[in-house]
């Protein structure tokens, strides 16, 4: 018998200074068996950091064809496609081909090494932006995981704030290409 994913429900109003975006979205993760807390806190992050109209959280780990989240249109075109962790050229090489835009978020303790390997090949690809999040800064966050969350996220520059009802956390995103 397959363990089954843990759900949390999440409340977060949006403030994107950057983009003069301001929203109140409502999500349901699941968190994969396989996946850790840290690596489900920064998909929230790179949610928010994108939300827009039919952004969507794919079935990711359970499904290899898949990003992690992704934006399709109606006919069914994938105009953003974002990765977590650290994907390989071909994996980049691919998603570049299948949609517009794509996004790889870096979060852990291995990602400036697995950019200085990729940093050569990745610079190919004209439609793919890389970033990386702190890994000490992802790793607080998920110390404020609950299975039902209150947030507000304020993203201005290269920093997201995100504060419940108790404590605060700041997250650096820095672009890497």
């Amino acid at each position: 018998m397959a363990i089954k994913p843990t759900i949390y429900k999440l409340r977060i109003a949006i403030s994107d200074l950057n983009r003069d975006y301001y929203d109140s979205v409502n999500l349901t993760v699941a968190l994969h068996p396989s996946e850790n807390i840290e690596r489900m806190m920064a998909r929230v992050v790179a949610y928010c950091l994108n939300v827009q109209e039919n952004i969507t959280f794919t079935k990711g780990l359970s499904v290899v064809e898949e990003p992690d989240i992704w934006v399709k249109t109606l006919d069914d075109q994938i105009t953003l496609w974002i990765d977590m962790g650290e994907p390989a050229p071909d994996r980049i090489k691919k998603s570049s081909r299948q949609a517009l835009e794509v996004k790889v978020y870096s979060y852990n303790s291995k990602s400036d090494t697995w950019w200085e390997q990729s940093r050569k090949k990745a610079s190919q690809f004209e439609n793919v932006k890389f970033y990386q999040l702190d890994w000490y800064q992802v790793q607080s966050l998920a110390g404020m995981a609950k299975r039902n969350m209150d947030w507000s996220i304020s993203i201005s520059g290269d920093t997201v704030y995100i504060a419940d009802e108790t404590q605060t956390r700041e997250l650096e995103v820095k672009q890497l290409s």
